[in-house]
């Protein structure tokens, strides 16, 4: 299996899943088992808004590409993804950048009158 990403500027997360050649995405689940070798599904095909292009299944194995969310100043590797070869089974490590830790407020210091 082949993953790419295409990134895109969102708000919203990606999250991926694969057992074999099925995927589930965001918790919805595709099942591209039947692709025979040398088929292709052609994009927009697939009703998914998160996989972009077409579905392959090329050499026996399942190449496809997810839309990448990230933020405004996205990280280099989040900007410009590499490619996901043959991942394990289970939650796939898609890239994406941490949220920014929330900038501390300082505490006003209280008025205090000394006796």
């Amino acid at each position: 299996m082949r993953i790419s990403f295409s990134p895109q500027r969102r708000d919203d997360a990606l999250e991926v899943h694969k057992q074999g050649d099925v995927i589930t995405i965001n918790g919805e689940v595709f099942d591209f088992s039947d692709l025979p070798n040398g088929a292709t599904i052609p994009e927009g095909v697939v009703p998914c808004e998160w996989i972009v292009g077409p579905v392959e299944r090329i050499n026996g194995g399942i190449s496809l590409t997810f839309l990448l969310p990230h933020g405004a100043n996205p990280s280099h590797a989040v900007a410009f993804p590499e490619a996901l070869l043959n991942p394990a089974n289970g939650k796939l490590a898609v890239p994406f950048d941490p949220p920014p830790e929330p900038e501390s407020i300082p505490e006003p210091e209280a008025d205090h009158v000394d006796a």
